[in-house]
Formats: structure tokens, sequence, C-alpha cells
């Protein structure tokens, strides 16, 4: 039984490398050189989805800690959303993520990009208002 567990301890720690990384990565390239745009966006929102939850794991860690099975629960999301068959990186990007970019107005109901505003509140975020440094 020691065996046993030892190689299933190995095959769960290997899993998250594989299904997070080098499959998403193979399917990336694949997507790119492809002519549909069906596989760009499942790709595109599997990365945009990647990042925010491992920022989110960084900013949480000190919390994650005391999850026992929250790696396991990460690789069950993660394979879930690169699996061919569920899509499921474009299912949360079309539910979630793109209503809360058209609630901001950084992209219209069409789908297509609302340049000026997103440049606008960028430009807002990054250069504060005049006066706003000597309030501190």
């Amino acid at each position: 039984m020691g065996r046993l567990w030892t190689l299933l301890t190995h095959v769960h720690s290997l899993a998250g490398p594989v299904v997070m990384l080098l499959y998403p990565l193979y399917a990336s390239v694949m997507a790119i050189e492809s002519t549909s745009k069906v596989d760009d966006q499942q790709w595109l929102a599997y990365w945009i989805l990647y990042s925010f939850l491992t920022l989110t794991e960084m900013l949480l860690q000190s919390i994650l800690e005391w999850v026992p099975m929250w790696y396991t629960m990460k690789l069950l999301l993660v394979t879930w959303m690169v699996l061919p068959q569920f899509r499921g990186a474009a299912f949360i990007y079309e539910r979630f993520v793109r209503e809360q970019f058209k609630k901001q107005g950084l992209v219209r109901g069409d789908g297509e990009h609302s340049h000026a505003g997103a440049r606008n509140k960028f430009v807002h975020f990054v250069l504060p208002k005049k006066g706003a440094h000597e309030a501190y």
C-alpha cells in the first residue's frame, strides 16, 4: 500500500504542471496556427483566468494554506477549464468576466472593445488627479 500511495502522490504532483501549463501551452500554439477563432477564444480566456487564479492564490496564500484540499480543487477546476469537451474557460469568461468588463464600460455589448473608455480609465488609474498627492 505504501508504494501505491507514493505513486499516487507523484502522479498528483505531476498532474498540476501538465494540466495547468504543458497542455494549455501546446493547445495555445495549435490555436494560433489554426484558422478557427473559437479555439483562440478558449485559450485566451484560459490564460486570463489562470493569471487571475494565480494572482488570487498569491494574495490569499496564508489563508489557502489552511484549506487541505485546495490544490486538488484547483486542479479539478483547471482540468474542467482546459478540457475541450467542456470549454470551461470560455464559459467562465463569457458568463462572468465579460459581464464585469461590460459594467465597467470596457467592452460593448456586441463584443467590440471600447478603446477610448479603457484608455481613459487606465490613464485616470495611473495618473493621479492634480492636487491628489497633496492630500497625503
